[in-house]
């Protein structure tokens, strides 16, 4: 057995053992707002429940760790003391990923990532619309742990009210877990489906994806497309450009040869067929043809 004292290790390494070996972890997506209203959403997977009486939520966003600054979300609760923790299933994990993003504190993650803002019924911060299950909550206590980059901020919330989707409930109003398919975070690039074992996400890109708010409106407002898809697609930092997509076509055209005068609802199946393979380039050339 190989063993490590914590003080011989960088930050960036003692934080990934951490991560790897500490996991599967829940993910709270987290909605706040400024004190000027304007919304904010990211995930955390330093996340658990920690009381029923009182209801007692604990997360916890870690100061960044280049310069050991505070991240929006730490910032806005310190300045409201709200804040609603949504749950991430399967079916919005790529959204989830894609409002990691390091976006500018003006940007909404809500439109970058295309999700929904839900009004709260108690708190000021939206809910995530699309998420099974949604915490309003208000913060009782922000507990700092260490002033380094990397050093985490205990949060602990207490639940005012919760919302779950009856699509997820069965005849007794129990959750479905099978139903509910969360996901959780591990290591590096690593998920975990709790029905299906681990996946991976590449992580959001560093220069920023387009976002979904960036995309042509056929493709934003699809059919065809699921969030997840959507996800992927705004993890780009930029759209190929013609000459590489009529490259594409041609060569794709062997393969299916009425492609040039295909309809979008057509594209965007072959589309989503590519994305299935995490060929996410290949599939916006398609879906720009």
């Amino acid at each position: 057995m190989v063993s490590f004292n914590p003080k011989d290790l960088t930050t960036a390494k003692l934080h990934a053992y951490l991560l790897s070996a500490v996991a599967p972890r829940p993910i709270a997506f987290a909605s706040t707002i400024d004190s000027d209203g304007n919304p904010n959403l990211s995930p955390f997977s330093f996340f658990n429940v920690f009381s029923a009486n009182p209801p007692i939520l604990v997360f916890s966003p870690a100061l960044r760790g280049r310069d050991a600054t505070k991240k929006d979300t730490l910032n806005n609760l310190e300045a409201t003391k709200e804040v609603v923790v949504n749950i991430v299933n399967y079916d919005i994990v790529q959204q989830m990923s894609l409002s990691s993003t390091a976006y500018a504190t003006e940007v909404n993650e809500f439109e970058k990532a295309g999700l929904n803002m839900l009004d709260s019924d108690i708190v000021k911060p939206y809910r995530v619309a699309e998420s099974p299950v949604q915490f309003e909550c208000k913060v009782n206590e922000i507990i700092a742990l260490g002033s380094g980059g990397g050093a985490g901020n205990l949060v602990i919330c207490e639940v005012l009210k919760f919302h779950v989707s009856e699509d997820v409930l069965n005849e007794d109003k129990t959750i479905n877990q099978e139903a509910l398919d969360l996901v959780a975070r591990a290591g590096g690039s690593y998920y975990s489906r709790a029905k299906k074992g681990f996946f991976e996400i590449p992580k959001p890109l560093s220069t920023l994806g387009i976002g979904v708010d960036g995309m042509p409106a056929h493709v934003r407002d699809s059919m065809i497309l699921t969030g997840n898809n959507l996800g992927m697609l705004g993890n780009v930092e930029a759209l190929p450009v013609q000459e590489e997509i009529d490259a594409f076509i041609e060569d794709i055209s062997l393969r299916y040869p009425d492609i040039k005068n295909a309809s979008h609802r057509e594209k965007h199946k072959i589309a989503r067929n590519y994305l299935s393979y995490g060929d996410v380039e290949s599939a916006w050339k398609l879906l720009l043809s």
